[in-house]
Order: C-alpha cells, then structure tokens, then sequence
C-alpha cells in the first residue's frame, strides 16, 4: 500500500497499544510465514534459476495471503482488515455515490463533531494519542463517503437547528475570544440573540449522536483489531502453510 491514502486519526493510548501489540504478532506470524517457505526452498535442492522463480511464486503467494486477510504484517494491514470488518457488520461495506464536489475536503471541523460528542474537552478533542494509516484507496474512499452519506440527513437536521437557534452564547464567546474580542464587546454583541430552550439543547444533542466520521469508524476498527484476539497470531505464528 505504498500508493495508499493517508488517514491520521486521534484516539486513546489504550487501544493503541492494543493494535501495537496485535500488529508486532501479525508481524512475527508474517515473517514466520516468509521463513519457512525460504526453508522449505532451501531443502528441495534446486538449480540457481529454478530458486529464483520458486522465490518469485514465494513473493507472489506472500502479497496473495496479503490481500486475502491471512497473513497481516504490518499494523496498516491490521487497522484495513478490522476496517472492513467494520463496515460490514454495519452494512456500510457498498458503493456508496460521489459526494458532492468539496464536501470531504471542506476547511474547519464539520457542524455537531465537536469534541463534546464523545465527552471531550474542546480544544484537541482530549484524545492524547494520534494513529496515521495508509489504506487502500477504494477503501479510503468507502470510509469517507459512508461517513458522509450516513451523516448527511442529520447534517442537515443540524444545520437548520442553528439557523434555529443559533450556536448558543457560549460558542459566540469562544469565538469571539480567539478572535481578540474583548470579553464585555462580546457579550454586548451576544446580547439579544436566541436561547436555546432545554427541549432544544437535547434534540441537538440527540442529532450529534447520530453523525458518523471517518475517525469514528477507524477508532472502532482499532478497537475491533486490539480486542478479542487473545494472541492467536502469536499461537499461530509456527504453523506456516504448504507452499509447494
């Protein structure tokens, strides 16, 4: 996946070391994998150029067992197989149809993913750790436009809240803030905007919790890959299949 998409997502350092430790034991079942076919290739006694096309099936096979899920020997392969499984269980693994033009790549956060919705302070989103991943870029793709499809009516519900309401006093002031605004000028201009009644505040709550983001589902597939594994990789790791 050297020409993959790059994804940076940020989560929590706990299921981060998880993935680390399931990826170190996909790597050694992987390079388990890679030893014993050189073994076995060693042990059958050939001419220079019959090795040199054995190795050539031996590469070929190896980037098979790849692409099929049987062998997951780098923490990118990992996060990509736990991704899939992901997206089907949640029956998102489809095409899904273009967005519409500029709406992945829009500059800012995006209305109701503040940190909030995951019981985070504002700011960095209170999430300590920072994964990059390359995926494939049909699956990148997937990701990004089930986030976007899925999310799309709630946007929607979201933004015509604000028009509603408005992004509430206490938004106006951190704004305002980063942007110099003596705090009385701030509230002067705040003055006489709409409140949000109770009965309000919760449904926009409500609508936040329905968005779906790329981060979303590459923590979850994080989390999928680190948990519920129990080292089987590493059981696994000197069984290498027949080769020829």
């Amino acid at each position: 996946m050297s020409d993959g998409a790059l994804i940076v997502v940020a989560l929590d350092p706990e299921p981060l070391a998880r993935l680390e430790k399931r990826a170190k034991a996909e790597r050694e079942r992987d390079r388990a994998w890679l030893d014993a076919a050189r073994a076995r290739l060693d042990d059958l006694g050939l001419s220079r150029r019959e090795k040199s096309e054995h190795r050539r099936q031996i590469r070929q096979q190896h980037a098979e067992a790849r692409a099929a899920g049987e062998l997951l020997g780098t923490r990118d392969l990992v996060v990509a197989h736990a991704l899939r499984e992901v997206l089907e269980a949640r029956g998102l693994y489809r095409d899904w149809p273009e967005p519409p033009a500029g709406a992945l790549n829009a500059p800012g956060r995006r209305l109701g993913t503040s940190p909030e919705r995951h019981g985070r302070r504002d700011g960095d989103g209170g999430f300590e750790a920072r994964l990059p991943v390359k995926l494939d870029p049909a699956l990148a793709a997937m990701v990004r436009r089930a986030a976007y499809w899925k999310s799309a009516e709630v946007y929607e519900q979201l933004e015509a809240w604000e028009r509603r309401w408005g992004e509430g006093p206490g938004a106006f002031l951190r704004r305002a803030e980063r942007s110099g605004v003596p705090g009385p000028l701030a509230l002067v201009a705040a003055a006489g905007r709409p409140v949000a009644t109770a009965e309000a505040l919760e449904e926009r709550e409500m609508l936040r919790s329905r968005i779906l983001t790329v981060g979303d589902l590459v923590r979850a597939a994080v989390e999928r890959a680190g948990t519920g594994w129990d080292g089987r990789a590493e059981d696994e790791a000197q069984e290498p299949p027949a080769l020829f």
